[in-house]
């Protein structure tokens, strides 16, 4: 018995058919389409290569110091490889002692410098910014000008009336002025950072809390130093790098070994006039590196995160 599918209603006619094989083809990719997609993976595969031997170019220094710290100092230069014959710990022991005192002592003075320069900036740099963006004075765009021209001034053109100043004022060999300038906003850097995300923030909110009767200090203390906190949290890490491995500056205010801080004392590794330890050297290297690998380790969102919303690009 046959049954005739014109006759059956739409749903039998459906079920019906739904055991025939049914033949999609998939359309074929054209030939021009599949150069392209190779030429794509090609050049994209050439671009992570070109950035991988970049990358190990640039961090194979930082290996070879890291390789060099633990090995014995005779071998240091004869094994210019990163391949380890046996480990050599007592570079870390011995170049912790090495100097007038344990390499800590030097990581406290770093450490007390880098404290007071963060909260200078912190402090004059947000204050400066905040004028510079809320406030209307007379040479507003003079000022301004002139503080964005001494980003372009080198640090050793003023060192020279700094130090007279300093020496006259009886601050040589002692942590004020590398901690002083902060607190008078010198960086001018960090100034022009906050100008940029202070002027991000909406105008609305200053007049809300000026319609509830707050002035300049609480609206600044209050509104806008909250919302600044990834500028802030951008200024205290480049502070603290910067501070942290500046040299020249400890160099010309602390001649005392006492008061050296981190890279002054690595310099004193170096001996001109008798065999310098390269491998205590490297070692207090790779310690000194530390906090600031991890300061930028756990840093890096808040510092891409502070630039990415002020404006520079």
């Amino acid at each position: 018995m046959t049954t005739n599918l014109e006759t059956l209603p739409a749903s039998d006619k459906k079920s019906a058919g739904a055991g025939k094989p049914t033949n999609h083809r998939k359309p074929r990719e054209s030939r021009g389409t599949l150069a392209f997609s190779r030429a794509q993976r090609t050049k994209a595969l050439t671009k992570h290569a070109i950035l991988i031997l970049a990358g190990g170019l640039m961090i194979y220094p930082l290996l070879w110091m890291v390789v060099s710290s633990l090995r014995p100092n005779e071998l240091i230069f004869r094994e210019p490889g990163l391949w380890l014959n046996s480990l050599e710990m007592s570079n870390y022991t011995s170049g912790w002692s090495a100097l007038t005192h344990p390499f800590g002592h030097y990581m406290i003075n770093s450490a007390i410098v880098v404290i007071g320069s963060i909260l200078g900036n912190l402090i004059s740099c947000s204050m400066a910014a905040y004028a510079f963006a809320r406030l209307q004075f007379t040479g507003k765009k003079l000022f301004f000008g002139i503080m964005l021209l001494t980003i372009m001034l080198p640090f050793h053109v003023i060192i020279v009336p700094q130090y007279i100043l300093f020496s006259q004022i009886g601050w040589v060999n002692t942590f004020w002025p590398l901690i002083v300038p902060k607190l008078l906003a010198t960086d001018a850097f960090f100034v022009f950072l906050m100008v940029q995300f202070i002027r991000g923030i909406p105008k609305d909110l200053d007049e809300a809390a000026r319609i509830d009767g707050a002035g300049h200090p609480r609206i600044f203390l209050r509104v806008i130093l909250p919302l600044m906190v990834p500028a802030l949290a951008t200024t205290t890490i480049f502070t603290f790098i910067w501070t942290w491995n500046d040299f020249f500056g400890a160099l010309i205010y602390l001649t005392d070994p006492d008061m050296f801080t981190v890279p002054v004392a690595l310099r004193a590794f170096v001996d001109s006039q008798s065999a310098t330890s390269w491998g205590s050297l490297f070692a207090m290297s790779i310690v000194s590196l530390l906090p600031v690998f991890l300061v930028f380790l756990f840093g890096q969102r808040f510092l891409i995160k502070g630039i990415a919303t002020t404006g520079i690009k």
